[in-house]
């Protein structure tokens, strides 16, 4: 008896501890704010891969042009960018290679959108079901 108690115990303790984990796992996001240079251009760099991106949250100024340099790590697995917004005014989709590709955009209003990875494998999860999601925020 006692030891069932204890196997019981144990496996509750695992599992809270788990779930612990996992909490704080997904509440640890990189945020980056793409300050305007002397030219009034917002600069920011995005690394995807591993099924995430880096950052996982860009905030930019509405009205002000957003230049951001795109890339994914090394590795034999495709990874694009996708980000689409009518509000915003932005419907961009490009493959990433590890070499940065440079993608233009002025977004129009405040808000904020989703940026992810559509690839998928036959018969897998999509990259964005598995986590490749970032977000963009616009801000006045």
């Amino acid at each position: 008896m006692n030891i069932a108690i204890f196997h019981r115990s144990a496996w509750l303790t695992l599992f809270v501890g788990l779930g612990v984990a996992g909490s704080q796992a997904q509440s640890d996001t990189s945020t980056e704010a793409a300050p305007a240079s002397d030219d009034g251009v917002q600069r920011i760099t995005l690394v995807g891969g591993n099924y995430d991106f880096e950052p996982e949250h860009i905030v930019v100024r509405a009205g002000v042009p957003v230049e951001l340099q795109a890339r994914r790590r090394p590795g034999l697995t495709p990874h694009n960018l996708v980000i689409r917004s009518i509000p915003m005014g932005l419907d961009i989709e490009a493959s990433l290679t590890t070499e940065p590709t440079t993608i233009r955009f002025t977004p129009r209003v405040p808000g904020r959108v989703e940026f992810y990875c559509d690839k998928r494998l036959l018969f897998l999860s999509s990259h964005r079901d598995r986590g490749m999601v970032g977000v963009l925020e616009v801000v006045e």
